[in-house]
């Protein structure tokens, strides 16, 4: 209750698309189908990867556990705002607004920093191959892996904790489909300057720093590439990394497109559509991507579905 009567605030209301019902019946069928492949995509990219013995390489250890955020960073949010879609009760609990906000902040940050690793990874396997096996080793991978987990984590509950424990003065209307902390600290009426510090510092250890070190990776895995003297070893060498440039690619450009674009003084529908868009299928198009642009996911893939056909 101490909470509560600090901030006046119980719950929030996510306003989302409630202006145009029938936009949301629209968008519930579409979100959904979406929804339903991210699940079904990511989960059989994990296990394929832990049934497979030939996938059990670092590569595929970092993939499954990018499956893994795409899992739970849209099911942060998306059940919910396809519930909202039906209903005209458009709701959050105070403490549901916080778990939905930190559990986006949190698998947000592990993805930029996985990506970060993946293309190290690629850049060991490459230009390194006599000595990958020892540079890249178990042990490294669960570390890498588990402080990106970790790091993000205690980030993002910091940043949380700091956001709402502001005073909301009664303002419970976010103008978002989701808990998003910069909607949620619009509504605050007290001073926010720690809180967007958190951010600013936050955003500069997440966004500048991973993408420049893949940057880095794929300058010199791409100079390593053209001293190949075949054709057919440098197609491969580009293959493996292909899919995830695509995938780096399209995650940055959501988040320049959403974060990064000039802020108009009319928030546009078009631009929340689009935004809804934008987060629902990214992480459906990942394991599309790899699915497509490797042989050994395809192959995989094929060998567990015999397997599992053959044993009935």
């Amino acid at each position: 209750m101490e909470t509560l009567n600090r901030t006046g605030v119980s719950e929030f209301y996510l306003k989302g698309f409630s202006a145009y019902p029938a936009l949301e019946h629209l968008l519930f069928p579409l979100c959904s189908a979406m929804y339903l492949v991210t699940l079904l995509g990511n989960t059989a990219i994990v296990a394929v990867s832990v049934l497979d013995v030939r996938l059990h390489t670092p590569m595929y250890f970092f993939l499954s556990n990018l499956s893994i955020l795409d899992i739970c960073y849209t099911s942060s949010f998306e059940p919910l705002m396809l519930a909202h879609f039906l209903s005209t009760r458009k709701t959050i609990s105070f403490t549901g607004c916080a778990v939905q906000m930190c559990l986006g902040l949190s698998t947000g940050s592990t993805e930029c920093l996985l990506l970060a690793i993946m293309a190290y990874d690629r850049y060991l396997a490459i230009c390194w191959p006599l000595q990958y096996p020892v540079l890249m080793s178990r042990k490294l991978c669960l570390l890498l892996v588990g402080a990106a987990w970790v790091f993000s984590l205690l980030k993002s509950v910091t940043e949380v904790v700091i956001a709402m424990k502001l005073p909301f003065c009664g303002h419970y209307m976010i103008t978002h489909f989701s808990c998003e902390i910069l909607a949620v600290l619009k509504l605050a009426c007290g001073d926010t300057s720690v809180s967007e510090a958190f951010l600013l510092a936050g955003s500069i250890l997440l966004l500048p720093m991973p993408l420049a070190l893949i940057c880095l990776s794929y300058t010199l895995i791409l100079v390593t590439i053209l001293r190949v003297p075949s054709s057919a070893g440098r197609r491969k060498a580009f293959s493996t990394c292909s899919a995830h440039l695509a995938v780096v690619v399209l995650f940055y450009g959501a988040i320049i497109y959403m974060y990064m674009k000039p802020k108009s003084k009319e928030a546009h529908v078009s631009d929340e559509v689009f935004t809804v868009l934008y987060a629902v299928v990214t992480p459906m198009l990942n394991p599309v991507i790899y699915s497509l642009r490797n042989k050994e996911v395809k192959e995989a893939a094929k060998k567990v579905l015999s397997r599992s056909w053959s044993s009935r």
